[in-house]
Order: structure tokens, then sequence, then C-alpha cells
């Protein structure tokens, strides 16, 4: 049987509304540095100005972001749920 603190959990659930609150394991923070890297790079890759490059842009920001979502909402104790700040 797992605690609640060694669950697994990357990142803390928020206290009131729907979403993770900021991470509680290195996990959740190496996350967070790679999607930053993913949405810099993106920017990059835009300012090579071909016709292309707005596109691919576009592309990477709409992956990336779902997977962090997707990873984010695995890795909540408790799941991404609406918390009315009672548990």
């Amino acid at each position: 049987m797992t605690t609640n603190e060694d669950d697994g959990a990357w990142f803390a659930p928020k206290r009131f509304g729907i979403g993770a609150g900021r991470p509680i394991r290195w996990q959740g923070w190496a996350l967070i540095g790679l999607y930053a890297a993913c949405l810099f790079g993106a920017r990059a890759i835009a300012r090579i100005g071909t016709s292309g490059a707005r596109a691919a842009e576009v592309v990477l920001i709409v992956f990336a972001t779902a997977m962090f979502i997707a990873i984010v909402a695995r890795h909540t104790r408790g799941g991404l749920r609406w918390r009315w700040g009672r548990n």
C-alpha cells in the first residue's frame, strides 16, 4: 500500500478548481523545463521566416501543449478534477 507522500505523483493538486499545482518531484520540474524548451524552440523555428515556419510553430505548440496537459493529468495526485478546498 502506498501513502499520499509516496504515490509517485509529480504534481500536487490545486486546492480550488481544476488543475495541478506546483511540482512536488524533480520529474515535474523537468517536464515544465521541457515544455518551456519546446515553446522557445517553436519560436526559434518561426523566426526562420520560411513559408512553412509559422505553420510548424503552431503545430509544435499545439502538440507540446496537448502532451504536457496529458502528462500532467496522469501525474497529478488524485487526478485532474474539480476541488472545493475541502480535500
